[in-house]
Formats: structure tokens, sequence, C-alpha cells
């Protein structure tokens, strides 16, 4: 196999919500209530929702720009790259970079609907994720058949609802839902409480994998001093906590069925993981009461949980100790870690040495399965190659040139190293009364 030859499909980007996405979905009832998208005092791009502004829509949204220019968040569409929000030009950024198909997680709502979570009038919360889900559903993942795995979002303030949407969004043809990693960092029940039995079923029942992302990144910043560099490191493995809770808790073993993954969690750190939980068993279930039956907590963990990677030799290396069926590939595009347009180059690195076989589960076999999607109900397999969707880009001469001067403000003008307060104090601005 050569890298030309890799169908690519990635379980972890992300997109910037366009100005038009409820266009044509917003219900009359509430045509003067649903979010919409409104220019700030210095010239930013935010949305309005419930008398509030959200401004952090294009969060790391930095795709194409200078390395130098990476932390400079923007703060209005202008300072994009076009295929951050206009699926057209997605799709050309996805050619140029050789990825057939990708997974989008939402950006204004919250990474898990966070953001609705507070609107005070919870019908009109429940009818925003509807439309979202619908427009995400019928017209970004529609607009291409075969270049996008739907995703929904659902009320996490009703298990209820949250389970009739789980089985809506599932009709589409829908089969990821992003929840939230540490539900109760917002106020929400842990993962634990019963509150959640309707979901939990819902998912299992219809073949939905529910995608805990990075959001929470609970433990990555020791202090406000510490480098910025340190957090970055750090954000991947702070799901360690999370794939660790969800192994030991009742779900995984209560819901035969059901399927979680680590979404932009990386891979390398799972082998120890494993090897760990399985030592706290043998040592601590004397008295911890822990009943696995005649399996391990790491057999539970590859029975129930996906994970994936953008860049990972170590996690590569150790893939059996994983689960070779249980790794995808991440593109992230266009956030910062993401190695558009080059994502082929860096990935043929670490794989290339690999049997076909595993190359193919690990590029795109796995994330068809796990996801219950299959690209080529519409495209030809000889049309999905990184070389075949590369000459269309070129075909279509798709501008990959950098660019310059887009940013906002840097993160901090001294010129030591940039800590977590300057990053806190560059996104401060999150939320706040409308006073444009």
């Amino acid at each position: 196999m050569r890298m030309e030859d890799m169908i690519l499909v990635s379980v972890d980007d992300h997109f910037v919500e366009p100005p038009t996405m409820f266009d044509g979905l917003t219900p009359n009832k509430y045509k003067d209530l649903f979010p919409r998208m409104v220019k700030t005092p210095e010239n930013a791009d935010a949305w309005l929702l419930d008398g509030k502004l959200i401004r952090s829509f294009g969060l790391n949204a930095v795709v194409g720009r200078r390395k130098e220019e990476l932390g400079m968040e923007p703060t209005a569409l202008d300072q994009l790259r076009l295929g951050c929000y206009d699926v057209n030009a997605r799709v050309d950024d996805m050619n140029v970079n050789g990825i057939l198909g990708s997974l989008n997680f939402p950006s204004f709502v919250g990474m898990a609907a966070q953001n609705l979570q507070n609107v005070a009038d919870k019908d009109l919360a429940n009818a925003i994720v509807r439309a979202w889900n619908d427009w995400h559903i019928d017209v970004w993942c529609g607009a291409y058949p075969g270049r996008f795995i739907p995703l929904c979002i659902v009320p996490t303030w009703n298990a209820e609802a949250a389970a009739e949407e789980i089985r809506r969004c599932a009709r589409k043809g829908c089969h990821a839902v992003s929840f939230p990693p540490n539900p109760s960092i917002t106020g929400l029940p842990t993962l634990h409480d019963q509150y959640w039995d309707p979901v939990w079923r819902a998912c299992a029942e219809n073949n939905m994998v529910i995608c805990l992302h990075i959001s929470d990144a609970t433990g990555a910043a020791p202090s406000e001093d510490t480098p910025v560099d340190a957090y970055i490191a750090n954000m991947q493995v702070s799901l360690f906590a999370t794939a660790t809770d969800l192994t030991f808790s009742h779900i995984l073993r209560k819901y035969p069925d059901i399927r979680f993954a680590l979404s932009e969690g990386s891979i390398g750190w799972i082998p120890y993981m494993l090897e760990r939980i399985d030592m706290v068993r043998q040592q601590h279930q004397g008295w911890t009461r822990q009943d696995f039956g005649d399996k391990k907590p790491s057999d539970v963990f590859r029975e129930h949980i996906y994970t994936c990677f953008i860049s990972d030799r170590t996690g590569i290396k150790l893939r059996h100790d994983i689960g070779i069926d249980n790794i995808s590939y991440e593109c992230d595009y266009p956030h910062a870690d993401c190695l558009w347009p080059y994502a082929p180059e860096q990935l043929w690195k670490e794989v290339s040495d690999l049997p076909e076989n595993e190359i193919n589960k690990i590029t795109h076999l796995n994330a068809m399965r796990q996801y219950s999607w299959d690209p080529f109900a519409h495209i030809d397999r000889k049309d999905a190659t990184v070389a075949a969707l590369r000459a269309q880009a070129a075909a279509k001469k798709v501008n990959i040139s950098l660019m310059e001067g887009r940013g906002g403000e840097p993160p901090s003008l001294d010129l030591g190293p940039v800590r977590v307060r300057d990053i806190r104090a560059q996104l401060q601005f999150g939320s706040k009364k409308q006073t444009a």
C-alpha cells in the first residue's frame, strides 16, 4: 500500500455554525427568540440567545494560519478559513487533505449543548436542539452524502426528552451523540446517577455511539501560572479520569449494547490505563465490591469504548494492547492540532509499516462500523482515496496558501511563555449580556 491509496475518515472534526443555519428551521412561535448572529461593538460576530451573547463560536478555528498566529483566537467570520463554516468549502478542504469522511462537533451551542442548558424557556431550548440537529443532519451532512458522519446533540436538562431526541435522530440515520464527559461540572447529575438511564437505554437500543469530547479538560491546568504548553499537552489525557469512571460505573455492565467514544482523547496512554484498572481490581475488589464476573475491567473497556488519535506513535506501537478494532483516526479540523493540508503525510509516517488490513481498520473501516456509516453507498472506493480526492482539489485549484493578519489579539503581549491565565483572560468575554 502507498500513502496515496489510504482512505481516511476522521471521527473528530469541528465546524462553526453559519449565520443562516436556522433559516427555514425556526418554529413560528419562536421566530423572535431563536439564536441569531449579531455584530458586537468591537466588530466581533456573536450569537444572541436569551439576552446573552455567545462569542466563543470561533474558538480555536485557526486552520490555515501561520503557526505564530494559532493562539490569536478568531472572533469574526472573516477571520476564518471559509471551510470552517461553509459546507462546500469544507469539502474542498477535505479533498485537498485527502479526507473522505468527517464527524463534526458543534461550536456555539457548546460541545454537548451546554450553552443551551441555562436557557430559561426549556421549550425554546428543546426547539433549538431539534432545529440544530435537523440542520446538521439534513443540511450540512445532507449536502454531500457519503462525506459526513452525522452527530446530534440532546437536551441534557431533561433525560426523557433527550432519549426521545436520540430515537428521532436515529430514525434520520444519525448514530452519534455528543455528551459531556463530566456532566456534574455544569450542575447535572453524575454519570452514575439513574437520571441518565433513559439516555443510556435509548443509545443502546438505537446503535447510538456516545461521544465524550474533551470539552471539560478537568485537571489539565494545575494552576493559573501553568504554561499553556502544559495545558495543551494534558488535554487528551484528561479523559483518563473519564475512561476509568466509566469502566467502573454500572453503565457498561447494565447495558451490554452501549458504546462510548473518547473523542480527541488520543491513545498512547490507554495501555497503561488498562493495566492499572486490572491491577486495581486484583488488589482491591475484596473491599470495593465491584463485580465484573469472569471478565477484567480492561475486557469491559474494549467491548464498549472507542478511541481515536491525530498523531500517536506510541499508541500505534501498542495498538494490539489497546485493541486494533477500537482505534480510529481523527483530523481535528479546524483546530490548532490539525495537520491540514498534510495530514496523510504525518499519518503515513506512523502507519506505513503496518499490515494493510490494520491500516484500513484504523483509517476507515473501524469508523464505518462504529458509526453505522457507509460512504461507499454513495462514492466509489476508487474515488475515495487520498490520491483521488487530492486530484479533485487540484482540478478545482483549491487555495491552500497561509492566511496572514486575520487573527484577533495575541493572548499575551509579554515576551515570556504564554500562561493559562493569559488564555483565560483572552476568552473571559465568552458570554455576556447584550449591550450592542
